[in-house]
């Protein structure tokens, strides 16, 4: 049997990892994350996503209302929503 051999490509990794398909498609799960939180608040309640890029594209989920805090602390509601997506939820850093 021929032996195989590997080489990472570190530079075209991160290329896809930066590329419009990838954007969209993290884009596309924020939104659908934010529509479930939408569901869970009350009507009018401001859920925004926000896309950025650092070495790779990203999407953040926010509640822009005073009571974003409580509703996540007390109902955990932006990480059921990201868990009903298949997400895997975890503190920052660990």
């Amino acid at each position: 049997m021929a032996r195989v051999q590997f080489r990472r490509d570190s530079n075209g990794i991160a290329e896809v990892l930066r590329s419009r398909g990838v954007r969209d498609a993290i884009h596309g799960l924020a939104e659908r994350v934010a529509g479930r939180v939408r569901a869970l608040l009350p009507p009018g309640t401001d859920v925004v996503v926000d896309d950025y890029t650092t070495d790779r594209a990203a999407s953040a989920v926010t509640i822009r209302d005073m009571s974003g805090r409580l509703w996540q602390a007390r109902d955990g509601v932006l990480t059921r929503a990201a868990s009903a997506e298949g997400l895997e939820v975890r503190e920052r850093g660990s």
